[in-house]
């Protein structure tokens, strides 16, 4: 039970007493040793959270709730909309599996701190070879099943992993693509050698297992169960690479006591979940949303975790969501699109929806947020938050009693607890800029970056006075602490001299009821500097097409027509990476 009723209550609590505020947090969570410090500086300038307690992150979201009677209980629901298979496995099954499975890592030589590397789609295997490892100390390193060779031999040559797993195909659509073309070049082209493989054969495209080499997945889940290891708070929990906020891919590491306390409050006060409670999202393992929300944050509050493999349709996900009594859905503006479109092909009875949905991993516009609340006619808000904190910087706060400001709902929210943001103009006397956030990070955030075999402070991402974190997000911040999110910082248009954001106009250009999504950019103009251009996705089931001249008087007459918005190019499809993000760089402009 939460002890705050209204926002302003919760966030004062841990402005001003930090200490007693995250201790009372931490007690969320099961401690072999409990903490009785909740911050300390490190030498190297970061900091660690519950620096000494000890704990293990596998026990806290497996065997803790078998132990309290809800081993009966689901935890994890896969789907896949691949292969059309399904798979429940209750909290009880998923101790001995994971036991097991550790066991069998045990007996490949894999102890604390060793690196393994997780190449698989999301799968119910993934989440047990992660939580095996974090049960034995061992560090997971996962990494999206789609990344061709070279890429995968950078991830082995900079975690250098003592086993690397993965499944024997991973799919595109209805298509299986074999995985050991890719495993087999970046083997040959790593410089570092794993001492074994494991593969989870999949019966639409088995492999052939070389020996000395290759070990079958599910015969290692059959060795002697092991027993969760006791971690310290700040040992290592994983590595997850991003490319990100500062160009080239790191490791942001994360640490087992922090991240375990932060994502137990979230459930609770973000997303308003208790134990029993199902929730669901859509993203793959590989990325930050499915380790926090698909894995681990629903596991350790004793909650029912729905995952799906590929991309689900709006009537598959209305489905899962009947049949599994879902109370929140977190999904991403992309998918959120494709629903959009695929409703309109829907007929019959609508089913009912989650308590709640909301939306993360890129900017969600409000036509579309409006768009959804009708469908749905539930709560649907977006929040903010990057792979290397975590979990939400700002959020819309379901566990509260009070309810949350209507003008709030179409933005991302206010502060999470422990983030305290502010902004850095770069024209004198402006409200926006971009947004950095006082150190020390609160719990659950990056303990470092992973760099020559070791947990450093994260550099690339401090201010010159070391104080701030820099998210590389510019924005704007209300009195009510309310954050108005404007884009990234180098998706700022300077135009004469003035600035503004690319996504202020995508807002008023999705605003057009036939246009289905857009992205706006700089190009060089001799004359002002920059000016914006335009690429506008059509929706193919509008009554009429959108036009040029349209697009343009539309953002003139709510911008004014100094921004000189004089292009638009209609596209068939926006450029975007493998987790669903717009990749405006790629849009090029002459």
């Amino acid at each position: 039970m939460l002890p705050w009723t209204t926002y302003e209550a919760m966030y004062d609590a841990a402005l001003n007493q930090p200490e007693a505020f995250w201790l009372d947090a931490a007690r969320r969570i099961t401690w072999k040793q409990p903490p009785v410090t909740a911050c300390r500086a490190r030498t190297d300038g970061w900091h660690d959270w519950f620096p000494d307690a000890t704990l293990n992150t596998c026990y806290n979201a497996v065997d803790r709730h078998v132990q309290d009677g809800r081993g009966g209980q689901a935890a994890l629901i896969w789907h896949s909309c691949a292969t059309k298979e399904r798979q429940v496995v209750t909290y009880r099954e998923l101790q001995g599996r994971v036991a097991g499975f550790a066991g069998g890592l045990r007996s490949l030589g894999v102890e604390k701190g060793d690196r393994v590397l997780i190449v698989m789609p999301t799968m119910i295997e993934t989440a047990i070879a992660m939580l095996a490892c974090a049960r034995i100390g061992a560090v997971h390193v996962v990494v999206f099943a789609g990344y061709a060779g070279p890429e995968l031999a950078r991830r082995i040559d900079d975690v250098a992993p003592k086993v690397i797993i993965t499944a024997s195909c991973s799919f595109q659509g209805q298509t299986a693509i074999p995985s050991a073309p890719a495993l087999n070049e970046a083997l040959a082209e790593a410089t570092h050698r794993p001492q074994a493989c494991v593969i989870v054969q999949r019966k639409a495209c088995p492999a052939s297992l070389l020996p000395m080499r290759d070990h079958d997945f599910h015969m290692l889940e059959h060795f002697a169960p092991a027993e969760p290891v006791m971690l310290r708070s700040e040992d290592p929990l994983y590595i997850l690479h991003t490319s990100g906020t500062t160009g080239h891919a790191k490791g942001i590491v994360r640490d087992n006591g922090g991240h375990a306390v932060a994502l137990a409050l979230s459930m609770e006060l973000i997303y308003g979940c208790k134990p029993g409670d199902t929730f669901f999202t859509t993203s793959d393992l590989g990325w930050v949303v499915g380790h926090s929300y698909g894995v681990y944050a629903p596991l350790i509050s004793g909650c029912t975790s729905v995952i799906v493999e590929g991309g689900a349709s709006a009537s598959a996900i209305h489905a899962l969501c009947h049949e599994h009594d879902v109370k929140c859905l977190f999904t991403t503006p992309t998918q959120m699109r494709l629903m959009r479109q695929e409703s309109r092909h829907l007929s019959g009875a609508i089913l009912p929806a989650p308590a709640r949905i909301l939306v993360a991993g890129e900017y969600a516009d409000p036509t579309l947020l409006d768009w959804a609340r009708s469908y749905f006619r539930k709560p649907v808000v977006n929040h903010w938050w990057q792979t290397e904190t975590g979990w939400s910087i700002t959020a819309h706060f379901f566990g509260l009693p009070e309810r949350e400001p209507v003008a709030l709902m179409n933005d991302i929210g206010r502060p999470a607890p422990g983030f305290r943001p502010a902004t850095v103009p770069s024209i004198p006397e402006e409200r926006c800029g971009e947004i950095v956030l006082s150190l020390p990070l609160p719990p659950g955030c990056l303990a470092g970056v992973w760099k020559d075999r070791a947990i450093r402070a994260p550099a690339a991402y401090l201010d010159e006075t070391r104080r701030y974190y820099r998210t590389f997000d510019e924005g704007m911040i209300e009195a009510n602490r309310a954050v108005h999110m404007l884009g990234r910082s180098d998706d700022v248009i300077k135009v004469a001299g003035r600035r503004i954001s690319g996504v202020q106009i995508e807002k008023i250009i999705a605003s057009h009821p036939a246009v289905h999504a857009c992205a706006v950019v700089a190009t060089p103009d001799e004359l002002r500097g920059q000016r914006p251009v335009a690429y506008v996705v059509p929706d193919s089931e509008a009554e009429c097409a959108p036009s040029a001249d349209e697009i343009v008087a539309r953002v003139h007459e709510v911008l004014g027509r100094w921004i000189g918005l004089k292009e638009v190019r209609f596209v068939r499809q926006l450029p975007t990476t493998v987790s669903g993000k717009i990749t405006r760089k790629r849009l090029l402009v002459s």
